[in-house]
């Protein structure tokens, strides 16, 4: 799996991930840094990213116009504000939910992590 991590997310996430065998890029990294959320989605369809955001307004309005448009895209996850923090303590809370759904098949869907129990 291979996930972009949307503008929230801190570049030590993406090196957590990798350490844990998880490709991770975040935007600013692939020099989409200021991209609409549109365009990070398109990116990620593109080149086979699964996206990571908080942002489920935007990204679950985004898939399902994809979706209707008949176009695809490789996931969805959602780490909800309430259940995650962005900050360096949640990091491994965020990790260990990413790798839970790891095996899953994610193509075009969205997907909501569920925080691990103890984290």
């Amino acid at each position: 799996m291979k996930i972009l991590l949307d503008e929230m997310y801190p570049a030590a996430l993406a090196d957590t991930l990798t350490a844990e065998g998880i490709e991770a890029f975040t935007a600013r990294l692939l020099g989409l840094a200021g991209s609409s959320d549109s365009d990070l989605l398109e990116f990620a369809a593109r080149e086979g990213h699964t996206v990571l955001t908080e942002n489920v307004s935007d990204f679950a309005r985004l898939s399902g116009e994809r979706l209707t448009a008949g176009g695809h895209h490789p996931g969805i996850l959602i780490a909800l504000s309430s259940r995650f923090s962005r900050r360096p303590a949640g990091i491994s809370a965020i990790v260990a939910a990413v790798k839970q759904i790891g095996g899953d098949e994610l193509s075009d869907r969205l997907v909501y992590l569920e925080r691990p129990q103890g984290l």
